[in-house]
């Protein structure tokens, strides 16, 4: 890989005493789609945090985009086109879904405009019918898409996505995997944390599992699914 957008060398993440990620390699290449695997409690939210600046690393480097970045703001990282959609989706309750998609938009770090107004809520045709409402009016799925979209109209490079369907009825599961496909086409690189292997290793081009903060498989999606006997231990399969 000649073109990493993110490069990050032996992180140690802490909470307190407890020591989460233990001298950590991670990277992502321009045009690759990661799956982050591992049980609850393995390190792969604080890995993501890690990496957007809301964690800090007791020691280790990040890279983004060639520009070193640990113990940088969010919003500096932000700035390098990295979007991050959290667990919990963290849309504004009190803002209608147009003004949480509004309040986002913006050129990409290299003047970028793919991604519009228009074109998210073509995407996403239930935003589209629900434009004046607010965000708490929506059902979790509907939050998650508002999410997912409101991350896209700042014309990313990367787009991290955690816990992607957790908690959404299968329908609009199904649907929230459409759109990381065409995420993937679109040519953006993206990280995506889920516990469903099989739909994960459908769009990906590699998977790592995280195992105590350290990781202990990275590689294609055929060698993950070529390997039962490492999808019963690390994943409960």
């Amino acid at each position: 890989m000649t073109d990493l957008l993110i490069k990050a060398h032996a992180l140690n993440t802490y909470y307190g005493a407890s020591h989460i990620l233990r001298d950590l390699d991670f990277t992502l290449a321009r045009g690759e789609t990661i799956g982050l695997m591992g049980r609850n409690g393995m390190g792969k939210s604080t890995l993501l945090k890690s990496l957007m600046g809301l964690v800090k690393p007791r020691s280790g480097s990040i890279e983004i985009m060639g520009q070193t970045m640990q113990g940088r703001a969010p919003f500096e990282i932000a700035q390098r086109g990295v979007a991050y959609v959290p667990e919990g989706r963290g849309i504004f309750g009190n803002l209608s879904v147009v003004e949480n998609l509004t309040m986002a938009a913006r050129p990409g770090c290299h003047g970028q405009l793919d991604w519009t107004l228009e074109r998210v809520l073509d995407t996403f045709p239930r935003l589209k019918e629900r434009l004046h409402h607010g965000g708490w009016e929506l059902s979790g799925g509907e939050q998650q898409m508002l999410s997912i979209g409101r991350a896209l109209l700042t014309n990313p490079e990367v787009l991290i996505l955690d816990e992607a369907t957790e908690g959404l009825a299968p329908l609009i599961a199904r649907d929230i995997w459409r759109i990381c496909t065409l995420v993937r086409a679109s040519g953006i690189s993206s990280v995506i944390v889920d516990k469903n292997w099989q739909h994960v290793t459908a769009i990906t081009n590699r998977n790592v599992i995280l195992v105590k903060g350290k990781v202990v498989f990275d590689g294609s999606s055929e060698q993950l699914r070529a390997n039962p006997e490492l999808l019963e231990q690390h994943l409960g399969i």
